[in-house]
């Protein structure tokens, strides 16, 4: 309960601050919310409240996000776990590893363009390679530093490969795991907005916002950057929920 003071102070310095201004460019909170309101949130019951305008924007972005995030978790802790089980392997690959983190990924999207043209394939693509890297990294790592006691007790129950992955590599190292998936939510959620604020893209957030910015309305500009930062605090909330049921309480990431 402590933080939503805080939060409800900064909005009402922002509100304040505003519209003592009076600029154009820096409109208050409250017609920002009126206006993303009366864009998104203002449809029917039967459609939970969604215009037609939301499903056009919303669905299309959390569609190329949730496609690019859950292909880039299922390849990153496969492949994490298959280096991290091996310290040879591990150190083979750490230095591509490293290398292939350290590329900024909107530096390759003009990379994609040129091999998949624009469209939701390359906008998917970009998203994976950008949020594979956080879940391959620390999944390596965690099944790497995974206890030698337990590998040494599987060992001693005769346990097979398929069982000493499931139930002791997987579980020592889901906190990492975890750790991984939050920060690959993060870039796959600017990813898909700058996939979608390149040219050929006709729906998202991006688009809205590319739009808006082409027309001056500036209204619409920070209804969609309000957006961003909503959706981006209930998909880590929920993230966060997720990983205190699987890991149990005090053992997140």
């Amino acid at each position: 309960m402590l933080r939503w003071p805080v939060l409800v102070l900064a909005v009402a310095l922002w509100e304040v601050a505003a519209r003592a201004h009076g600029s154009v460019f820096f409109p208050p909170p409250s017609r920002i919310a009126r206006h993303a309101y009366g864009l998104w949130f203002s449809g029917p019951l039967r459609h939970v409240f969604l215009t037609d305008a939301a499903f056009d924007t919303i669905g299309p972005s959390l569609g190329r996000m949730a496609a690019g995030f859950l292909l880039a978790a299922a390849a990153g802790i496969v492949l994490g776990v298959a280096i991290g089980r091996s310290r040879r392997v591990y150190a083979l690959c750490d230095p591509v590893l490293q290398f292939a983190r350290a590329v900024p990924p909107p530096a390759l999207v003009p990379v994609f363009v040129v091999v998949l043209d624009f469209g939701t394939p390359m906008q998917i693509t970009s998203i994976v390679f950008s949020a594979v890297w956080p879940v391959l990294v620390n999944t390596a790592e965690g099944a790497r530093n995974t206890d030698p006691l337990r590998l040494e007790v599987a060992a001693a129950l005769r346990l097979t490969t398929a069982e000493r992955l499931w139930y002791v590599i997987v579980p020592s190292a889901l906190p990492r795991i975890f750790a991984g998936l939050r920060l690959s939510l993060s870039l796959a959620l600017i990813l898909m907005v700058f996939s979608e604020l390149l040219p050929g893209t006709e729906n998202g957030i991006g688009f809205v916002l590319t739009d808006a910015q082409s027309r001056s309305d500036l209204l619409t500009v920070w209804a969609a950057l309000a957006l961003l930062g909503v959706l981006g605090y209930l998909l880590n909330t929920g993230l966060l929920a997720i990983e205190k049921r699987v890991l149990g309480t005090g053992r997140t990431a």
